[in-house]
């Protein structure tokens, strides 16, 4: 696997980890009452389903970073 390769892997694993955690620690919290899901509701959409979509996008970063790691070393 080439260096550019590993690096974008990397990357996209950190950042859909990342976006995970924040999006699972915005579900507690909101599931809590810390704070109001409300406050990120777009739309029609509500709040509880906008850090939710956090958390299933990081999920899928996640994803592809570990798949092309995986693909790279065959």
């Amino acid at each position: 696997m080439n260096k550019v390769r590993k690096y974008i892997s990397s990357l996209t694993i950190v950042v859909g980890n990342l976006l995970t955690v924040i999006g699972c620690v915005g579900l507690a919290l909101a599931a809590s009452g810390l704070i109001q899901a409300d406050a990120f509701a777009l739309g029609i959409s509500s709040g509880v389903r906008v850090i939710g979509s956090v958390a299933i996008g990081g999920c899928l970063l996640s994803a592809f970073g570990y798949g092309v790691t995986e693909y790279g070393k065959k």
